[in-house]
């Protein structure tokens, strides 16, 4: 058997530049880097103001709503890149913090390790190094690798799993636990990989702004839909309304009513349907429900996808 070669090639064959190449590129591709935290990152802006300086890329956690800050770095890591991280996370009030460089000095992936034992269990950070491999003349490959993280990286479903929540939380959690994993298994549609003690879940539409959810609605009844908030009013009320404008289209695609729920007096919009379900239904119907949010999930990314693209 003939085996190839693995070498390293260097990332400015790739990207010339950081900042004008790199960080667009990695805003462009949050799948790439949602796939190694297990999480499902949706962009919120790039080159984000904090004070007089600017940060590469802010981001969302969509299964938390926690905001991500992420600071690139070509060369070795350094203490000014250090400094401007937590500067960063300060600023924007983040929980997750995330450096990328191409080598990780083993001070630096000290210093980190010690912010994770030494800081707020809803403070997350993470050490990332970026490499392009090919195997003999293949075409150059992207390879991120963790340097370093949260001793208690599963300290979500660790909190989740202690005794001081309560029984409906943990019911939340077993159920949203199956249903990402199935998503994510099955379907690839989400990198995300644990699951909270809440009765939502949000995953990307690849549209900033726009979310798939499901989740656990007033009245004992199951929705999942389209989650409209651009954090701008006007805009979230016409992309609605230009939906809206097809809705003969796109109710033809389902078997059940859709409610379109513009919410006038909220920033946000919502397209949704429902079905009866509640977290306390038995195990058999939980079930049930599971693999009904699964398929309209699946539907509303079928259906809607070709439609909010232009919101991009």
């Amino acid at each position: 058997m003939m085996l190839g070669k693995v070498s390293k090639v260097n990332v400015r064959t790739m990207w010339k530049h950081e900042a004008l190449d790199f960080t667009p590129w990695l805003a462009a591709n949050l799948d790439r880097l949602s796939e190694l935290l297990g999480m499902d990152l949706e962009l919120i802006t790039r080159e984000a103001e904090a004070g007089d300086f600017s940060l590469d890329i802010l981001a969302r956690d969509l299964s938390t709503n926690h905001k991500v800050v992420i600071e690139n770095q070509f060369n070795p890591t350094d203490h000014k890149h250090l400094g401007q991280l937590i500067t960063y996370a300060s600023f924007h009030e983040a929980e997750v913090v995330v450096w990328i460089s191409e080598e990780f000095r083993e001070e630096h992936r000290s210093a980190l390790d010690w912010l994770n034992a030494n800081t707020s269990d809803e403070l997350s950070f993470f050490g990332v190094e970026i490499e392009l491999i090919q195997i003999d003349n293949s075409r150059p490959a992207l390879n991120l690798k963790l340097k370093a993280s949260p001793n208690t990286w599963t300290k979500s479903s660790q909190r989740a799993s202690q005794s001081d929540i309560t029984e409906q939380q943990r019911r939340y959690v077993e159920y949203f636990q199956g249903l990402i994993d199935v998503l994510r298994d099955k379907h690839s549609f989400t990198k995300a990989t644990k699951s909270q003690p809440q009765n939502w879940y949000s995953f990307s539409s690849g549209v900033s702004g726009l979310q798939y959810s499901t989740s656990f609605a007033r009245g004992e009844r199951v929705r999942v839909e389209l989650y409209i908030d651009t954090n701008d009013f006007e805009r979230n009320k016409h992309i609605f309304r230009e939906l809206q404008s097809q809705s003969s289209e796109i109710q033809s695609s389902f078997d059940i009513q859709i409610e379109w729920e513009e919410l006038s007096d909220k920033r946000a919009s919502r397209i949704a349907i429902y079905s009866p379900g509640s977290i306390n239904d038995d195990s058999a119907t939980l079930a049930i429900i599971r693999d009904w949010a699964v398929s309209s999930l699946l539907l509303f990314k079928q259906v809607f996808e070709p439609r909010i693209k232009k919101y991009r």
